[in-house]
């Protein structure tokens, strides 16, 4: 990995993604669906194609490693958040209590980041398969909403979506929480190693 490239492929899509949310954002306000299906599967693309290419020409960089997971943040966002004011959504909203867990969770663990930071030093957030696979269902399920809205119908698989989305993102937090727990815990005994004697 490269830690002093700025100016790569992926690092370009994913700051493409984060410039694409607010026009994004222009399109829900605006009550244009279909532009806001098509600006949301652009930025989607962006999402796929910079992980694609870093790993297979072997761009990495410093920046990537928080660009990527910042734009992908900073787009779902936006999209939840819009797509739950039913002024803005229709005849498909997300219910409240699904966004609240997803922006919540994402919140928490961003705090917890911070913090352990501050106890560690600089480290690197390697991604969790939860983690990635609450990222496609949530994806997945902003996805759907748009799709029946740009119909204008209602689509009875929703509520299931919702559901799933909901799950995998409660279970991902736990992942994330346990995992970095344990990592804390090695640390502690490795910079303390007389603590971790019986």
């Amino acid at each position: 990995m490269n830690e002093n490239r700025v100016w790569t492929v992926p690092n370009l899509l994913s700051l493409l993604r984060i410039l694409l949310t607010p026009v994004f954002i222009w399109a829900m306000v605006a009550r244009r669906p279909k532009e806001a299906l098509l600006i949301f599967v652009a930025a989607s693309l962006t999402d796929a194609l910079d992980g694609f290419t870093a790993r297979v020409f072997k761009l990495k960089s410093r920046l990537g490693l928080w660009l990527d997971p910042v734009g992908d943040k900073i787009l779902l966002t936006a999209a939840f958040v819009t797509l739950t004011i039913r002024g803005l959504a229709a005849p498909n909203s997300l219910p409240l209590s699904l966004t609240a867990i997803c922006i919540g969770r994402d919140v928490l663990i961003a705090a917890a980041a911070a913090w352990i930071r501050s106890s560690r030093g600089p480290t690197v957030f390697k991604p969790r398969l939860l983690g990635k696979t609450s990222t496609v269902v949530q994806f997945s399920t902003l996805l759907a909403v748009m799709i029946a809205n740009t119909l204008g119908r209602t689509a009875a698989p929703l509520p299931w979506l919702y559901y799933a989305a909901g799950i995998v993102a409660c279970l991902s937090g736990f992942d994330y929480a346990f995992y970095e727990m344990r990592r804390q815990k090695e640390f502690e005994t490795r910079t303390n190693p007389r603590e971790g004697r019986i």
